[in-house]
């Protein structure tokens, strides 16, 4: 008895089949297109091939010795301008933001209660000069009398300490006019120093009490202007030998992006301790600031010139390589064409060049681009920049 196969059965049959002779018909497809000259081996690998590199000679000249930081533009004198005495503000002469000498009159105040002050004392001084007068003469006509034996010593003794009374009071009279006078002179508010004035904090018309701590105006030296920048732990033995030199260290300060040279000054003194929290030593240099390039509590790049070396041996700091054997450049042989480690010594280092002491000589062609494929004794193709 024949069993009969279910439709969907075949269905499934017929389809494998069909997939099974589209895979065949694919590969002979992509084998029939793979060229009959192909190689049989894959190509050399790139790293057998010659590397490009571009060299730069090592030179022989001077470096300047730098201590690069962060600093921060601060005024020699910041004066806040206050009243010495009470009374009502009648006057303010001065402009907002302008350039003021020492000794400009900036406001007043209603000087009339002190010219008051100083007329009660000067009265009381000229009652006393005339009780004086008289106590004097009276004491002369005394000393004749004692003289003519016409009255008692305790008589004359009296009257001289009444003339000595006086003259204390006379004396105290004066200090009473000198301070008057001087209580009137502070209603005339003066500056202190010369400088930029700040905005204004009080108008004509308020009460001003003496010692307010808020102030009238603010004045801030421009002229001369220190910029205040701290130097590493590390650095300060070297420094502290050149500042004890007595040499000269010119200070520069750049802008945010240490392309442009603002100010340029020289160091003016070092702080007595570094930091603990930071490791760090307060430095101040001090610029003239004649062009006012320099603006207080401005943030500026600061460098510092600590000395120069001359005739020395330079490379660019990127032509460094660091290893288990110490630091190395590559070195081109340019008649073999090929570049070989060489051990050096380094100095210091400064705008992107550091000094070698040993392992170059000037003309040494180093490498500096190209390195990440470079090994010892491999074979390198100079750039088109080195032949122009």
């Amino acid at each position: 008895m024949t069993v009969a196969t279910p439709p969907s059965s075949r269905y499934k049959r017929l389809i494998g089949i069909l997939l099974l002779v589209l895979a065949l018909a694919g590969i002979w497809y992509l084998l029939s297109k793979i060229p009959s000259s192909s190689p049989q081996f894959p190509p050399r690998s790139a790293w057998g091939q010659p590397v490009p590199v571009r060299t730069i000679p090592a030179a022989l000249g001077d470096l300047d010795v730098q201590i690069k930081s962060i600093g921060t533009v601060t005024p020699l004198n910041t004066v806040t301008v206050r009243s010495r005495v009470d009374g009502v503000l009648t006057r303010v002469l001065y402009t907002e933001g302008a350039e003021v000498e020492q000794g400009t009159i900036l406001a007043e105040i209603d000087p009339l209660p002190y010219q008051a002050r100083l007329n009660q004392a000067e009265g009381l001084y000229q009652q006393n000069q005339a009780q004086l007068a008289n106590a004097r003469a009276d004491l002369e006509l005394y000393e004749n009398l004692y003289r003519q034996d016409s009255i008692a010593h305790q008589q004359l003794t009296s009257q001289r300490a009444l003339v000595e009374e006086l003259l204390g009071s006379l004396k105290a009279n004066e200090a009473q006019m000198e301070d008057a006078r001087l209580q009137l002179s502070w209603t005339r508010i003066e500056a202190p120093i010369t400088g930029k004035l700040g905005l204004r904090r009080m108008d004509a018309g308020n009460l001003v009490n003496a010692g307010d701590s808020e102030g009238l105006v603010t004045i801030t030296q421009m002229r001369p202007i220190t910029v205040q920048f701290t130097v590493s732990e590390v650095d300060v033995p070297a420094l502290r030998r050149v500042v004890a030199s007595g040499a000269m260290l010119p200070v520069e300060a750049l802008d945010r992006s240490e392309q442009q040279v603002i100010a340029t000054g020289e160091l003016l003194t070092l702080d007595n301790q570094i930091d603990t929290a930071t490791g760090t030593l307060l430095v101040k240099a001090l610029f003239t600031n004649d062009d006012d390039a320099l603006f207080p509590n401005q943030f500026v790049n600061v460098r510092l010139r600590l000395n120069r070396l001359t005739s020395v041996i330079t490379i660019p700091s990127d032509a460094i390589q660091f290893g288990a054997r110490g630091t190395y450049v590559y070195v081109v042989d340019p008649e073999a064409s090929q570049a070989f480690t060489r051990p050096v010594t380094l100095g210091p280092a400064a705008d992107g060049l550091v000094a070698v002491s040993e392992g170059l000589a000037e003309g040494d062609l180093v490498v500096l681009e190209g390195l990440d494929r470079l090994r010892d004794g491999r074979e390198v193709i100079l750039s088109d920049e080195n032949n122009s």
